[in-house]
């Protein structure tokens, strides 16, 4: 019997048990702890030395930080990409704020520029000036970064930089994840490394960092007694998960390289398909290849493809080699 292909499984490298046995010995189980400190160091000079990273308990707790920090609040609206998985969206709503939906351009499959700066005249007509706008990476590809961040300037809204699928990708040899005044990582399980549960929250400043820590340790005020002053949030990154995040930073390029062999394949099997078209890379553009993804001809075809890998599910080797990757599209 064929195996079935498993969409963006986790892939351990070895030493992740290094960093988790050593948590245990030392008796650091509770939240913080080395391996946190030391998870937002590799993540920092993987990134840049300039950027100051918090590690958290996902990426949809990272951004819901970035619009606190942004002063996004009850009545405001935020700018989204349409296209996305609603973790995007959701912490807009947290706030009490309002999304503001965006379309795709062809070239990226991310937020259109010029769709970008019509929603924004838009909604300026109407008294309402976006408080944020919130850029997603989608499957690794990068946003166009320069128009995008030129308008968010020309308008001086601020961008949150949803890098959740798109570390290891970069735009004309800048890292996605240092591109927005904020920006945010995700460590799913299904992401491009693991710590089975968590995320990240890349700043500006070190006082910012500070600030979200801050926030994501309940906001306990330096004080003998527990006095709150701010509303605080459970949302830091548990030592043991950090252990985790620690060894798969040892080959977080190595998954890159893969995913990004894993496309070539698919490519080269199913590119002489006319009805079948792939997300290429623009000029100056490096994704990971998180996923790879297709586009079909119509809704027809679309369905027809779900519908007959639903019946079958295993892998057709009539059409894949029995040396396919393990990660599909």
């Amino acid at each position: 019997m064929n195996s079935k292909i498993w969409l963006s499984s986790p892939h351990m490298g070895g030493h992740e048990l290094d960093f988790v046995n050593e948590a245990f010995s030392t008796n650091w189980i509770a939240p913080l702890g080395p391996n946190v400190t030391g998870f937002e160091d590799d993540l920092k000079t993987f990134l840049n030395e300039d950027s100051y990273v918090a590690a958290v308990s996902a990426g949809t707790a990272a951004l819901h930080l970035a619009l606190i920090l942004s002063d996004v609040g009850p009545g405001d609206e935020v700018i989204c990409q349409s296209k996305t998985f609603s973790a995007s969206a959701n912490p807009i709503v947290y706030q009490g704020a309002t999304p503001v939906f965006v379309d795709s351009e062809r070239d990226t499959w991310n937020m259109c520029p010029i769709q970008l700066e019509r929603a924004i005249k838009d909604r300026i007509s109407k008294g309402k000036t976006p408080k944020a706008i919130i850029a997603v990476h989608l499957y690794g590809m990068p946003y166009k970064k320069e128009e995008i961040h030129a308008i968010a300037k020309t308008y001086n809204i601020p961008v949150v930089e949803d890098s959740a699928e798109a570390l290891g990708s970069s735009y004309k040899g800048q890292k996605c994840g240092t591109f927005g005044e904020f920006s945010i990582l995700s460590f799913n399980g299904n992401k491009i490394i693991t710590t089975s549960g968590g995320g990240a929250l890349v700043c500006s400043t070190k006082e910012e960092k500070e600030k979200a820590v801050f926030l994501a340790t309940q906001a306990k005020d330096k004080a003998v007694a527990y006095v709150h002053s701010h509303i605080g949030y459970n949302y830091r990154m548990s030592n043991v998960l950090a252990g985790i995040g620690r060894g798969q930073m040892m080959i977080l390029q190595d998954h890159v390289n893969k995913r990004r062999a894993n496309f070539n394949f698919y490519v080269s099997k199913l590119n002489q398909i006319k009805e079948i078209e792939f997300l290429q890379e623009p000029e100056g553009f490096y994704s990971n290849r998180w996923l790879t993804c297709i586009l079909l001809d119509n809704k027809k075809d679309q369905e027809g493809v779900r519908l007959f890998l639903e019946k079958d599910k295993y892998r057709n080797t009539s059409i894949m080699e029995t040396n396919a990757p393990a990660t599909g599209f």
